[in-house]
């Protein structure tokens, strides 16, 4: 069977500019990277403003494992199954990160015969958009840092600095570091940090921003420090918007690619769902919707992280009221939940189904405690035993949920026509009566124990004293109304991710709490989650290369 890349490379594509004019937008309101790739102008997106809405249906999934679930793959196959039934419908997903693509989650573009193209402009530098994010970020930094060298007007406490720098790769050498060594003019010497690019603040305002005066004033928004009297200090006061806001006008601006089908896609901005909201941009979904009858849109990871914030964050902070949600599983990933090695996955096990697919069916009951119709798809594996699809479809129709088994991999659109029509058939007999997990005016503690309790099925909240101390100083500051974003393993619905399946009644570890006032939600960081990742031992980076034509290989 040939790799993702190489059926990626084989692909012949549609010049954008032909994709773009089957949803109405002509050359005029494209700004091209090359042949097949654009960023849509500002002024196309004010054009389509009344247009009415499309279905908006959002695709997740159970807990990711080693075996792979192929929620990407789902999102692009399905796109272009709605295209083989005559349905008018664009993909809306997030952009990858360099930093899994070289360590070991791979790329973002789906996989098989239901990617996006081209998949390795996608994976690497794409149109800019992460290096102006970095750039932005770093900007802020270097401000910060100056003000405090040239006489430090605002009073700022150089041991309450919070803002950090970032870059797009996993450097864990850089989590930790001291700045400002050397003489008097090098600066103040002081600990900083490095977080990766996705969980920069500036990359969840540009996803959650619907225009540049709402981006302004969310990044002039942004807590960068505290001064001596423990009072926030903004990037507005130490005057970084403006050039900030400058670097990011480009990236501001959705990008449109294609599928292997040449179904449009949205490929926009890209926040971590474990340690950030986990959803593509705002701006590429509304505008989506108003290009289409039919959004097909991802949230990162599992339905405990990426949906959970999608519900509870993005769509509380621009109003999207999602019609229906697909939630992926496999086989495999099943049994490697109910304790089956990954290397003895391919085998029949229906007693290892049965103690795994309670993973399932907690995600299944989290998505109904939002009021939205769920469909649950299987991704089909060659090693898939027709008596583990029959208990699967079964153990989900009895959870009054829609079940269709998915071969987008092996067939593209073919192979997602039974998923698309039951998804036709779920938003046209089911009504989604959507609504949020848990009121904004409650107590930061409360939200927390909310969501712990209600999503992941914790017992108890414990947190540290440093936790105690920032909550209690957030709430003191104003910050108290703001939803939150749980940082968490994503491999358990608990904070350990060792606990597989269903871990009821555990004790969920909150270590730190911090704002993201221009984002417009409170950080939790639990367990031993990293808001800059590690490589491994043999990361991708390893087998990847470039040949003599210019052609890459090994990237996935």
């Amino acid at each position: 069977m040939k790799t993702d890349i190489e059926i990626a490379q084989e692909a012949v594509m549609e010049p954008i500019k032909n994709v773009a004019a089957k949803c109405g937008i002509s050359e005029d309101d494209l700004e091209l990277y090359g042949k097949y790739k654009a960023k849509i102008s500002d002024e196309y997106i004010n054009s389509i403003k009344n247009n009415e809405d499309g279905k908006l249906i959002l695709v997740t999934a159970i807990n990711p494992t080693p075996a792979g679930e192929g929620k990407t793959t789902i999102t692009v196959g399905l796109g272009e199954a709605f295209g083989k039934l005559g349905k008018k419908a664009v993909i809306a997903l997030r952009e990858p990160s360099l930093g899994p693509c070289f360590g070991i989650k791979g790329g973002a573009a789906g996989g098989g015969y239901a990617q996006v193209v081209p998949m390795e402009e996608l994976n690497l530098h794409f149109t800019g958009d992460f290096h102006a994010i970095t750039s932005a970020n770093n900007l802020c930094a270097a401000l910060l840092d100056n003000h405090i060298q040239q006489g430090n007007e605002l009073g700022i406490d150089p041991r309450c600095v919070t803002w950090k720098r970032c870059m797009d790769m996993n450097d864990r050498v850089l989590r930790n570091i001291v700045v400002g060594l050397g003489s008097k003019v090098d600066g103040t010497v002081r600990e900083d940090h490095f977080v990766i690019t996705v969980a920069s603040e500036i990359m969840a305002v540009l996803c959650l921003a619907i225009d540049m005066k709402d981006l302004k004033e969310r990044l002039g928004k942004m807590v960068v420090a505290y001064n001596y009297q423990g009072q926030p200090v903004t990037a507005a006061d130490i005057k970084a918007v403006g050039s900030m806001a400058a670097l990011l006008k480009d990236a501001l601006k959705p990008n449109l690619i294609q599928t292997l089908e040449h179904t449009p896609a949205l490929v926009h901005g890209g926040p971590f769902a474990n340690i950030a909201h986990g959803c593509n941009s705002v701006r590429a979904t509304k505008t989506a919707l108003k290009m289409a009858d039919y959004v097909i849109t991802e949230a990162g990871f599992g339905a405990d992280l990426g949906a959970e914030k999608f519900f509870d964050i993005k769509c509380r902070k621009s109003g999207l009221k999602p019609d229906a949600v697909v939630l992926v599983a496999t086989v495999r990933a099943l049994k490697y939940n109910g304790g089956v090695p990954k290397t003895e996955l391919s085998a029949e096990n229906l007693d290892a189904l049965k103690k795994g697919i309670v993973n399932l069916e907690k995600h299944i009951e989290n998505l109904q405690k939002y009021g939205v119709p769920v469909v649950v798809t299987l991704n089909a594996f060659v090693s898939d035993t027709q008596a583990e699809l029959d208990y699967i479809q079964k153990f989900c129709e009895d959870k009054g949920c829609e079940f269709a088994l998915a071969k987008v991999w092996e067939k593209g659109g073919e192979g997602g026509i039974e998923l698309a029509e039951k998804v036709l058939k779920t938003l046209e007999t089911k009504k989604s009566n959507f609504h949020y997990l848990y009121e904004t005016d409650q107590p930061v503690k409360a939200k927390i124990e909310t969501i712990a309790k209600e999503i992941y099925g914790a017992g108890s909240v414990n947190y540290s004293a440093a936790a105690n101390k920032q909550i209690a100083q957030l709430e003191q500051l104003g910050f108290g109304n703001l939803p939150i974003c749980m940082a968490k393993t994503q491999y358990s619905l608990s904070d350990d991710p060792t606990l597989l399946g269903r871990p009821e009644g555990f004790e969920m570890n909150v270590r730190e709490a911090y704002v993201s006032a221009g984002a417009g939600f409170i950080v939790v960081l639990t367990g031993s989650v990293m808001t800059m990742p590690g490589l491994s031992k043999s990361p991708a980076a390893y087998n990847i290369d470039v040949n003599d034509d210019g052609v890459i290989t090994g990237l996935f």
